[in-house]
């Protein structure tokens, strides 16, 4: 991994740390590959039972892509005559990022210690679980430099919040507090700044030591129920139940639960 993006599993939780807090952890292409990397690495390790998204400093989250950087794509690729090959990035980065952290069959927690703007704000949004700093703040952002929207947010965006605040939010970019925020449904959890690392720290951990299995079917078919039928939806849950009650987990739970025990899970 590059040093614009640390990656560390411990326990059972992997750590990814955005790592630019200079340039508010702004997405240029050696951090765009490395987060790509961590969060496909994440993805893909069964000892990896929990995911916990943050960032340095305590400006910023991620304020998206480099505008310094995409500026000189842009007169580079106007000179070439490439202009549509600039905007690769969504399909090289943004899109894998967003696909690793929601598919991953783990929870995924987004520690917001300031600033989400553009791709940072879809990046936070595509975790399962978002913890707040009092001082963070969120924006769309993309109108602002006239763009649509990427790393899926025009998905998770409206899921959230609803179509019309989402329709609100992206026409209109604006800076979202931490309560409204709250309010809104983007924050599962608001706490002071100071308490941020050591709050989200203990959150991600107690779900790795929890019933992973649990946790994936639970992810998948929340993602499964918002766009199908009840009827549906009904087949999903029986599909995920027969999965879920037939892990280890589950046995350990049952058994602890009837002998007035503590459950120690492990993962499968």
């Amino acid at each position: 991994m590059a040093d614009t993006v640390l990656y560390e599993v411990s326990d059972g939780l992997a750590t990814i740390t955005l790592n630019r807090p200079g340039a508010m952890n702004a997405m240029n292409t050696e951090t765009k590959v490395a987060l790509r990397e961590a969060a496909r690495a994440a993805a893909a390790d069964d000892s990896v039972r929990a995911v916990l998204l943050t960032a340095s400093g305590d400006r910023a989250f991620c304020v998206g892509q480099d505008l310094k950087e995409h500026v000189g794509g842009l007169l580079t690729a106007r000179e070439s005559g490439a202009g549509d090959n600039v905007m690769s990035t969504v399909q090289e980065h943004y899109n894998p990022i967003v696909r690793a952290l929601t598919g991953a069959a783990k929870p995924v927690v987004a520690a917001v210690n300031g600033v989400a703007a553009g791709a940072g704000f879809g990046f936070a949004l595509a975790a399962d679980y978002r913890i707040v700093a009092d001082t963070a703040a969120f924006n769309t952002s993309f109108a602002g430099v006239a763009l649509t929207a990427d790393s899926g947010i025009s998905w998770t965006l409206p899921r959230v919040v609803g179509p019309s605040r989402a329709a609100d939010l992206l026409l209109f970019p604006r800076s979202i507090t931490a309560q409204e925020a709250y309010e809104l449904g983007i924050a599962n959890r608001v706490v002071p700044s100071a308490e941020l690392a050591a709050e989200a720290l203990k959150l991600a951990r107690t779900l790795a030591e929890g019933p992973t299995v649990a946790y994936a079917a639970l992810k998948e078919s929340l993602a499964y129920g918002i766009s199908h039928s009840l009827e549906e939806t009904l087949e999903k849950e029986d599909e995920l139940q027969t999965r879920a009650g037939s892990s280890e987990d589950h046995m350990i739970a049952v058994q602890a639960f009837v002998n007035k025990e503590k459950p120690k899970y492990l993962g499968r």
